[in-house]
């Protein structure tokens, strides 16, 4: 039996991460479209909506952070200062060629 829209509800936390979901998708997409995009007045509105959608996905994100539905944990300076380390070989070996 096929299911209608009214068939199907989503809870709160899958409804928020299917909305984190799409702004995340969302954003793929202008990142696609502002580094293929020539003409100015295109690269600004694009910029815009990035920003934008940036901005509407870290609210999401927020909501979620606040419920308990989405769990983060800190980063030991262990780790952080090895990362920089990592990316700073990488940086000094595509400025030095």
């Amino acid at each position: 039996m096929k299911q209608s829209r009214q068939d199907v509800t989503l809870c709160e936390k899958d409804a928020l991460q299917d909305m984190l979901d799409a702004e995340k998708q969302l954003m793929s997409l202008y990142a696609i479209a502002l580094t293929e995009g020539s003409a100015k007045a295109f690269r600004k509105e694009i910029t815009g909506l990035y920003t934008a959608c940036a901005e509407d996905q870290f609210r999401i994100f927020e909501q979620m952070l606040a419920r308990g539905y989405y769990r983060t944990q800190p980063a030991e300076e262990k780790a952080i200062a090895e990362k920089k380390e990592s990316f700073g070989k990488v940086l000094r070996q595509i400025s030095s060629k």
